[in-house]
């Protein structure tokens, strides 16, 4: 065990891009955070580039960089990932993919990715039950296994009876794209999307019937999810149908992380709720600890990871805290309670920490994954900001915990994700 603790703190989607109506600050500059600030007084900040400049990446590549990973040589897809996270097995050679139940019209037009963000965890799995037991795939002698998650989204792995299949496949998900092994956002906000076809990415068979497959599974799934009981009563109670599946991120093994405990040399635990990010952590090495999936309630939330956190406090060296507030109203454009989510967690969360941790024996590092401007309603390849506190660092001098104000911070700029964590240990030593 380390004399100091390292608590690494991901909130994910926090940054964000000035918007008139709140005066030309972004959320987090809008937003009442006294801990945050008071923290930031004694610590230095800067900006980072999670990836790579250039680079709109989704939350699992980012994770897996911000980490210490670097995710050209290690990114495998976020398919297997989720499947992993939410108790699947992904064998070398297995399809696994992200999905959304998604709302879509008679042209397939999209509608809603998230079937309007009310699609109940229980409503998803008797949409999936039924999918898996009444749905079979033709294309080749193969088998597949649909999972629901948490509200509308869901994993799919597709096994291959006698071989193997290849992840080098486009999503049937037009709010991202494929560019390399890594899925990119794409802005949709501003115009229409269509329900795609899967296309292999190559000329290999096992690319070609990977992409057959998914598509024969969207289109039966469409059929099927249209008549559902489940979908009947929503639409009777003025909800959208959850009648599509949206498929996206393909991958067919899982990454062979380095253990980051041996890596580091000290002893890390996780404290995160989403299946993506509870699959990257236990593939790091790290050990869980437990928490129930999100209440629906962010304060509650909040809490509970606190309180999960000054409870395991002298069991682990470092601490991995994925927290998951502002990137769901960022990406349906309500800026609103961006900023009321991140006053949440700087109340519930930071707020039940301050005052009970012993400043120079913990280093605080808090970040985000990705930015999720609300004006764009999606990920975007805008560095996000980083505060450093704790272990007699010197401070910046900043008053705010903001992009505008680490922009000024003598980190200065972190042009990729995967440097972060070896600067950080090493301030921890």
């Amino acid at each position: 065990m380390t004399e100091a603790k390292l608590l690494y703190i991901v909130i994910d989607g926090l940054g964000d891009l000035p918007i008139p109506e709140l005066g030309n600050k972004t959320p987090l500059e809008a937003a009442e955070t006294p801990n945050l600030d008071k923290l930031t007084g004694k610590g230095r900040l800067g900006l980072m580039y999670t990836v790579g400049k250039g680079i709109a990446p989704e939350s699992d590549v980012a994770v897996i960089s911000i980490l210490g990973y670097d995710p050209e040589r290690f990114y495998t897809g976020r398919g297997p990932l989720e499947a992993f996270g939410a108790g699947m097995n992904v064998n070398k050679g297995d399809l696994a993919l992200r999905c959304n139940f998604a709302t879509i019209d008679s042209n397939k037009k999209i509608l809603d990715r998230r079937v309007g963000r009310d699609l109940t965890t229980p409503e998803a799995r008797e949409l999936s039950k039924s999918i898996n037991s009444e749905i079979k795939l033709e294309t080749t002698d193969s088998r597949f296994e649909f999972k629901s998650t948490i509200g509308h989204r869901g994993v799919l792995v597709i096994r291959k009876i006698g071989g193997v299949l290849s992840g080098d496949i486009t999503n049937t998900d037009p709010a991202y794209i494929r560019k390399g092994k890594f899925g990119v956002a794409e802005a949709t906000s501003e115009r229409e999307a269509y329900l795609t076809e899967s296309k292999p990415m190559n000329e290999s068979p096992e690319a070609e019937i990977a992409a057959e497959l998914v598509n024969e599974f969207t289109g039966k799934t469409c059929d099927l999810l249209e008549k559902h009981p489940v979908n009947a009563k929503r639409q009777s109670s003025g909800k959208m149908k959850a009648n599509a599946i949206l498929s996206r991120d393909a991958g067919n093994q899982l990454p062979n992380l380095p253990n980051i405990s041996q890596n580091f040399g000290i002893n890390f635990a996780s404290l995160v709720e989403m299946p993506v990010e509870k699959g990257i952590a236990v593939i790091a090495g790290m050990k869980p600890i437990e928490i129930p999936p999100p209440s629906g309630d962010l304060s509650v939330d909040s809490q509970l990871k606190a309180k999960r956190l000054l409870e395991n406090l002298q069991n682990y060296d470092a601490f991995y805290i994925h927290i998951k507030g502002p990137d769901e109203p960022a990406h349906d454009g309500n800026f609103t309670s961006k900023k009321k989510s991140i006053e949440v967690i700087d109340t519930e969360f930071l707020g039940k920490l301050i005052g009970t941790l012993d400043p120079d024996k913990m280093l605080i590092c808090i970040t985000a994954d990705h930015a999720t401007p609300c004006k764009i309603k999606s990920h975007s390849d805008d560095p996000v900001p980083v505060l450093v506190v704790g272990r007699s660092i010197k401070g910046d001098g900043l008053k705010k915990f903001c992009e505008r104000e680490c922009a000024k911070g003598s980190l200065g700029v972190i042009p990729k994700g995967s440097d972060l964590m070896p600067m950080l240990i090493s301030m921890l030593k």
